[in-house]
């Protein structure tokens, strides 16, 4: 646990106007004015972070962390259960072990144990590209061997993770912020194609559900708007149940859908049988991993940007990259794609206000429990896509207001800054807004092009290099020549 007598950056300090830091952070050090919205409850030495709030209160929301995000792994293991044409039981099995892991993730990065997980507020849920490359792997190789690339691509994050941690001083708030932004506009599409569907499959954006995904949001806006407090706080939450019940009176629900099952499912360990290693069929993964380090840098600091807590990027990345690796190692064995942390949450943090990481620990034993109890599980997969996706589509958004925030302090206003910002958001947000643009090019290479957030990191990374590095280097050094040359 963080030493009590940590404390958060400006403390004791009126805040500056236009949310402006009172003094500019270290290079590797995050700091961001705390939030208005959540008044101070314990002692001024204790940050937000840390702070534990009334066990009720922080189940609350906890759940509202895991009604927000539990789409993502019933549609995940639904999405692999019917690509590979998996039993029903088998498909319970799987979505069960998905919750379970997405709550021992959660636990493991909240709370940081040892040099596991930075102590920050993170939930891990599995789904994304890692999913589709198991289901690519799964079809070519064989579930057996398909999981056993995740657990060498588990192993590969462990190995390379010292090479990773010396390159994140190449990683600026410019670098960062242009990765976020990008993270963020790749969200919200996940969040929109919740409510409108995929063109040209049957149902593409009908209005009774684009009706839905709105009155959702509508309805976010009204108790954000109404509301103070705890109940301001629990907004999200009480839009997302509002759209549902909605959904009912509207006949939108199907209760058939979520029912069966006894009360206690128990995930299988190596329900596929015993993984087989093939490094060959397991380079797509590890080639997606370093994408995925990548995407964990900027995660982590953009959620230390919204609990406005102080790290240091060399120490504290590298513990959210083992949580990573970790989960999904144990994730492997029971038949899991990789598990991931996932940076959605952060946006319920700052609608909220709450920085507690005990909340996100809460979410991991919510989670925990769903994974066990077969009605939970019911009760939770009827909830209309249409109505996650607009409760989704307000939380995304505010991930790439942050990214925007971010580039605010990032000396926008140099033209060499504004120019690299420029490309690195042209070229990451192309696959993002061009769905198989990179089609025709060999499946290892696709793999890192098709990874938005990694082509804008790896962009953004290296023209800052190159103008704010090794140029400003050569012009001294032709300037020094010029001037022994005059002597």
């Amino acid at each position: 646990m963080s030493s009590p007598r940590q404390t958060w950056p400006g403390a004791g300090q009126p805040p500056t106007p236009d949310g402006a830091e009172s003094a500019r952070p270290a290079e590797d050090s995050v700091a961001v004015a705390r939030p208005a919205e959540e008044p101070r409850t314990t002692a001024p030495d204790v940050h937000p972070v840390d702070e534990s709030r009334p066990l009720g209160r922080i189940l609350l929301f906890g759940i509202q962390h895991v009604l927000v995000m539990a789409a993502t792994p019933i549609s995940a293991i639904f999405l692999m259960s019917a690509t590979l044409r998996l039993d029903a039981s088998l498909t319970v099995d799987l979505l069960s072990a998905a919750f379970v892991l997405s709550g021992v993730g959660s636990l493991i990065q909240s709370l940081g144990p040892w040099k596991f997980g930075p102590r920050l507020p993170f939930v891990m849920l599995p789904g994304g590209a890692p999913l589709i490359l198991f289901i690519a792997v799964a079809e070519q190789h064989g579930l057996r061997t398909a999981t056993g690339a995740v657990i060498l691509t588990a192993a590969f994050y462990f190995v390379v993770l010292p090479v990773f941690s010396r390159l994140l001083a190449f990683f600026p708030a410019l670098v960062i912020g242009t990765m976020i932004v990008i993270v963020g506009v790749n969200l919200v599409k996940v969040g929109a194609v919740l409510v409108t569907g995929r063109p040209g499959e049957p149902g593409f954006a009908d209005p009774v559900n684009l009706g839905l995904g709105m009155a959702t949001i509508g309805f976010t806006v009204v108790f954000y708007l109404l509301f103070t407090g705890v109940l301001r706080q629990l907004a999200v939450m009480l839009g997302l149940l509002a759209g549902t019940a909605a959904a009912a009176v509207a006949g939108a629900i199907d209760v058939g859908g979520g029912a069966g099952g006894g009360l206690v499912q128990l995930p299988q360990l190596m329900p596929f049988g015993s993984p087989e290693f093939n490094l060959v069929a397991a380079l797509p993964l590890m080639l997606y991993s370093l994408a995925s380090m990548a995407e964990a840098t900027g995660q982590t600091v953009i959620n230390a940007e919204a609990v406005g807590k102080d790290i240091d990027k060399r120490t504290d990345v590298p513990k959210t990259v083992r949580g990573d690796a970790l989960t999904s190692l144990f994730g492997g064995f029971f038949g899991l794609p990789l598990m991931v942390t996932s940076g959605e949450n952060i946006g319920i943090v700052r609608v909220t206000g709450v920085r507690s990481r005990y909340v996100t620990a809460a979410a991991g034993v919510v989670l925990i429990a769903i994974g066990f109890l077969a009605p939970v599980t019911s009760a939770i997969s009827v909830i209309p896509s249409a109505v996650v996706g607009g409760t989704a589509m307000v939380v995304f958004a505010v991930i790439t207001v942050l990214g925007i925030q971010m580039l605010g302090r990032s000396d926008l206003d140099k033209h060499t800054s504004t120019f690299i910002c420029a490309v690195a958001l042209a070229l990451g947000l192309l696959p993002i807004l061009v769905p198989g643009v990179y089609g025709g090019f060999p499946p290892n290479v696709r793999i890192l092009l098709e990874s938005g957030v990694a082509v804008g990191a790896f962009v953004a990374a290296v023209l800052n290099v190159l103008f704010h590095h090794v140029r400003p280097g050569v012009a001294a050094r032709l300037s020094t020549a010029r001037t022994e040359s005059d002597r």
